[in-house]
């Protein structure tokens, strides 16, 4: 319904809906029931092999949350959102939003500060939890139940990590975390490392490592849980125009993702990861028959997706760290 119209769903066509708008505002309300996806994009449903178990969660980036809720899909184009989920009773739900109201099957979110579409999550399952705080941010990292022993494991780590990068960006920043609680979710059959979502990570569950992890699986995953965190900040709160600048985003938390984990483990590590392993894998891109500018232009998202590599991540790195250092030094003052 617009303004009160029915519109012809007929004219739906590549998954866009054309609407005739004049200037001023509008209301448009849109009621759909929308499949389930395989394909990692979408509303992912799992079943875990181990137990039977079914596991829900969304990812929708770059261009996947049209196949999950009507939107206007575009990442500058941000609006709160108020999520309420219908669920078995007994699974856990988690969303961008902290819980506002549990009756029977339904789980009320409160109002999320205001988010691209492509921020926009649900995870619900029994999946299984380790809780803590820190300074008021209620935090939670989850599994699904099969791993709870590696979750067991792992969550004490993950969580002093996220801990000490609570702080090193509140303090770089001068502007505390701003999306209420920040959970991590370890998800199963997740086509990607991690996914930003605000106050709701996902993660590819190989990260909880199950047999014995190195020094470097764990130094990983730790760079990674700091990289999100720094997208809380460089790509949540502060969101690109337009796909182009999806290097910015990635580039700003590659960067400060190695130095908050410099700055907690009091340790080069990081940077000599950084230089060797990330590095590398920006050198490969560049030799590849797919070699871009840093700066790529992005026409569609198509495009933008082309371009995200190793030359968006690692060189783009070593493009913030040029200007970047200076100005983190400032701000550490101001702050």
């Amino acid at each position: 319904m617009l303004d009160g119209s029915e519109v012809d769903a007929g004219s739906l066509a590549d998954s866009r809906l054309p609407l005739a708008l004049s200037a001023g505002a509008h209301e448009l309300t849109v009621h759909a029931e929308m499949a389930y996806s395989r394909d990692g994009q979408g509303l992912h449903r799992a079943v875990d092999p181990a137990d039977g178990e079914t596991y829900l969660y969304g990812h929708l980036f770059l261009d996947a949350a049209p196949r999950v809720f009507a939107c206007f899909d575009q990442p500058d184009l941000k609006a709160p959102f108020q999520i309420s989920v219908r669920a078995n009773p007994e699974w856990a739900v988690i969303s961008n939003g902290v819980i506002e109201a549990t009756k029977a099957d339904r789980v009320d979110f409160a109002v999320t500060k205001p988010l691209a579409t492509y921020f926009v999550t649900v995870c619900a399952g029994p999946y299984v939890s380790v809780t803590g705080e820190h300074r008021g941010v209620p935090l939670g990292v989850h599994a699904r139940a099969s791993l709870a022993a590696a979750l067991k494991t792992h969550a004490p780590d993950i969580l002093d990590v996220t801990r000490g990068a609570l702080d090193y960006f509140e303090d770089l920043f001068g502007f505390d975390y701003p999306f209420g609680s920040y959970d991590q979710v370890f998800v199963p059959e997740f086509n990607a490392g991690a996914m930003e979502n605000p106050g709701c990570v996902t993660f590819r569950d190989g990260l909880l490592y199950r047999g014995v992890a190195t020094s470097e699986d764990i130094m990983g995953r730790s760079l990674t849980v700091a990289h999100e965190l720094a997208h809380m900040w460089c790509g949540d709160l502060v969101t690109m125009k337009w796909w182009e600048d999806l290097w910015l985003n990635e580039s700003f938390a590659e960067y400060l993702g190695h130095a908050a984990l410099a700055h907690i483990s009091d340790s080069a590590a990081p940077w000599v990861h950084g230089s060797i392993s990330r590095k590398t894998w920006g050198y490969a891109a560049e030799r590849a028959p797919s070699a871009h500018p840093v700066a790529a232009s992005a026409a569609d998202t198509e495009a933008a997706l082309a371009n995200f590599d190793g030359i968006s991540y690692a060189k783009g790195r070593l493009s913030c760290a040029s200007w970047w250092r200076p100005l983190a030094t400032r701000l550490s003052q101001l702050a």
